[in-house]
């Protein structure tokens, strides 16, 4: 896989943002794992070749199970997550799609029942 441009050699600035909001979401108490599940599922969404792969290699790396990351694009059908995964899946979905979807109230509440006012923003 050929990259287009290496971001972070390109906009340095953009991409130390990009990592700060990574590392403020940590700060808030979420899982690192459910931060990378939900990483991996946006890059699918939105077709990111590379994201799936940096993604994906990252969950197996710290221990995921392969086939939990093989099966991620179908979490919905699957018993392999955990109520509180899928609740942030459900709203990552909405949220990559906001403009298509919004965020519906039954989805918020599913999402706060798991985490906190500060781990939702």
């Amino acid at each position: 896989m050929e990259l287009r441009m290496i971001h972070y050699e390109v906009n340095p600035v953009a991409y130390e943002a990009l990592m700060g909001l990574e590392s403020f979401a940590v700060k808030c108490g979420l899982d690192a794992s459910i931060i990378e599940l939900i990483k991996l599922r946006v890059s699918q969404m939105n077709g990111s070749s590379v994201g799936i792969n940096v993604n994906g290699r990252t969950l197996h790396d710290k221990g995921d199970n392969f086939e939990r990351i093989l099966l991620l694009d179908v979490w919905r059908d699957v018993p392999n997550y955990s109520s509180k995964e899928k609740a942030a899946l459900e709203l990552a979905e909405h949220i990559t799609r906001v403009s298509e979807l919004g965020v519906p109230d039954h989805v918020y509440d599913q999402v706060r029942a798991h985490f906190n006012e500060q781990q939702y923003i």
